[in-house]
């Protein structure tokens, strides 16, 4: 039998995929060489992990520019071709509302899970009081039912938006964020944010004793530095949620300067056409080993 080719994918969020690399063990005891796209988060914990990717993946493609020098410290060459997302993402729109009378927006992600939801919602939507003049707008997740939100929400004067979160982060003027896959998307569409989260004791905890990474959105994580300001636990707290919101909407100088890093962080994460560039290198991979 000719020499084969295994390609694994991991997801965009990076979680640690304990399956995949059981799957690269298999193959390479198979004489099977692999390839792995989009990386585990080992460098967030769990870093001992890097010894089985070295010892089972034969090429890695990451998603993260700064993935690449994390592996080179460990001993590992890998390559870095671009994030997949910029495919996907609308770019923010420089006709947002906010002008000729129309109200700005302020779009509400409070997760796509349920416990987030309701942790994250109540406090973001005590900021709604405090800006007459905005139209705030909540990011429904399709799995999650309607009825959590409308419980939630009660007579709080918001809308609510379904199917339709990268449409209306790229019109709106600010976001408040829950930790996640979404703060990135909401920076690389171009949309001011503030980036939350509130976790019960145990996991704070066991965050603070396990994570070894200075921030918890990929946007700081990127960037090497606060772009975003990051309200966590005590700083979840309603009035600096709101203060931080009214410096993402009128303070001038903070917003532009906000922006500019937002453009610096697509620009690091490369062109559009990641997955198309990995896949080219995986079609030549395998016409070398036939």
């Amino acid at each position: 039998m000719g020499k084969r080719l295994y390609v694994i994918a991991g997801e965009a969020s990076g979680d640690l995929h304990g399956g995949n690399l059981v799957r690269a063990l298999f193959a390479q005891a198979h004489g099977i060489k692999v390839i792995y796209y989009i990386s585990p988060q080992v460098w967030a914990w769990k870093a001992g992990r890097v010894k089985a990717i070295k010892r089972n993946v034969d090429h890695m493609y990451v998603i993260l520019p700064f993935e690449k020098q994390w592996y080179a410290e460990h001993g590992m060459e890998v390559a870095f071709l671009g994030h997949p997302l910029l495919d996907a993402l609308p770019v923010h729109s420089e006709e947002h509302p906010g002008t000729e009378g129309a109200k700005p927006v302020v779009a509400l992600l409070p997760g796509s899970r349920i416990q987030e939801i309701t942790r994250m919602l109540p406090v973001m939507l005590s900021t709604v009081k405090h800006f007459p003049e905005v139209t705030f707008k909540v990011a429904a997740a399709p799995s999650v039912p309607e009825t959590l939100y409308r419980s939630i929400i009660g007579d709080v004067p918001v809308e609510l938006v379904g199917n339709g979160t990268y449409a209306l982060l790229k019109t709106a003027k600010a976001a408040l964020v829950t930790s996640g896959t979404a703060t990135l998307e909401a920076a690389l569409i171009g949309t001011p944010e503030a980036v939350c989260y509130g976790g019960g004791a145990v996991n704070v905890w066991l965050a603070k004793r396990f994570i070894k990474v200075p921030f918890i959105s990929l946007v700081n994580l990127i960037m090497g530095r606060e772009v975003v300001r990051e309200l966590i636990q005590g700083d979840m707290a309603p009035n600096e949620l709101r203060k931080e919101l009214d410096r993402l909407l009128n303070d001038e100088t903070y917003r532009s300067r906000m922006l500019a890093d937002l453009h610096e962080l697509r620009e690091k994460l490369g062109g559009p056409g990641a997955s198309a560039h990995v896949a080219d290198r995986v079609w030549k991979s395998l016409r070398a080993i036939r």
